[in-house]
């Protein structure tokens, strides 16, 4: 009988490692955007479907879109990294100054089509930058379609039809494209835009098609522009991150599901999620019957030129800072056209 007992005992003991091994994880998961936004329904929510089912359901995500977990989209890096979240995805742009090498993306006429410059991200990010996410784990870095111009009353035909008028940026290096550009840019998040629009406080906004229905911009403004030629005059670097610690305290065959699903290829996955909802976002326009313009490259040249001071004010900035500014960029420059197959 004691033996019996000290048997089952001894069972019980060897299976206490197992069920502490297999623990179920859930990340919390956090973002600035609606929950019907491209961005949650075709990249997040997938993205969280995909470890579940390659971990055999031991991670979990628990979604807090919109700023659930509280506080404004630019405290995200802050939520992220102090643990209130475990993952976010957001913008470096809504807290300037802390990630100023990984920004160089946003500089005028840099980028070409999204998913191969979103792999220039992700290797210039590993290459350079991977000092400015301390406390975290990188999963994806990208860059999502080209922004268009979108205009509440006024339609835009050439360079002197920007002068002075209100368009909201997403960045510090969209405001000062648009300044370059002899706009009076008004630097805001996009939880603030569609208000602004519908009271005047801007009178445009910078943003790429896919994000147009979530946000009701078709029905606040009455003109879209599309820039032509092979390079985005102006984009956003964009970032899918975890708590370090969060990753650190995961089991080695967990991280590995994270690790697979984390890199280059994640980051040009994403963004081609987004540029499928581009089509859509740009048809949601076109059937409300607002005009859609797009200026042709013998035009953008000249925006092209008028926009160069903004690249080499970043350079000079990033410099003064002890780093090698000029390389950077060139680096960048050349990471896009290594990925984009053009020499």
């Amino acid at each position: 009988m004691k033996l019996g007992k000290l048997a089952r005992g001894l069972m019980f003991a060897a299976l206490v490692p197992t069920v502490t091994h297999a623990q179920e994880v859930i990340l919390k998961v956090a973002h600035f955007a609606p929950p019907t936004s491209p961005g949650h329904t075709k990249f997040v929510v997938p993205w969280c479907d995909k470890v579940a089912a390659e971990s055999a359901g031991r991670i979990r995500c628990q979604h807090y879109p919109a700023m659930m977990l509280g506080g404004t989209a630019p405290q995200l890096l802050s939520q992220v990294r102090d643990g209130v979240a475990d993952v976010v995805w957001t913008l470096p742009g809504y807290t300037p100054g802390r990630l100023p090498l990984t920004e160089v993306f946003e500089l005028p006429f840099i980028c070409t089509d999204q998913e191969s410059s979103s792999r220039a991200v992700w290797d210039f990010v590993e290459k350079h930058t991977m000092g400015e996410f301390a406390g975290l784990k990188p999963i994806a870095v990208w860059v999502p379609g080209s922004f268009a111009m979108h205009l509440r009353d006024k339609e835009l035909k050439s360079l002197a039809d920007l002068k002075d008028l209100k368009i909201r940026g997403s960045s510090r290096l969209t405001t000062r494209l648009l300044a370059s550009l002899g706009a009076q840019p008004v630097g805001m998040p996009m939880t603030q835009m569609a208000e602004s629009l519908s009271k005047g406080i801007i009178e445009a906004t910078m943003l790429p098609w896919e994000v147009v229905p979530s946000t009701k911009v078709h029905e606040l403004t009455k003109y879209s522009v599309e820039f032509g030629g092979e390079h985005t005059m102006s984009t956003t670097v964009q970032m899918f991150v975890m708590n370090r610690k969060k990753y650190d305290s995961l089991p080695p065959e967990l991280k590995k599901v994270i690790d697979d699903n984390s890199g280059r290829e994640t980051s040009a996955w994403i963004s081609a999620q987004l540029k499928t909802a581009d089509a859509a976002g740009l048809q949601t326009v076109i059937d409300r019957g607002n005009t859609v313009r797009r200026l042709p490259a013998e035009e953008m040249a000249k925006w092209q030129q008028a926009t160069r001071p903004v690249i080499e004010e970043w350079i000079e900035e990033v410099s003064a800072k002890g780093a090698d500014g000029r390389k950077l960029y060139e680096d960048a420059v050349a990471l896009v056209q290594h990925h984009s197959g053009r020499k």
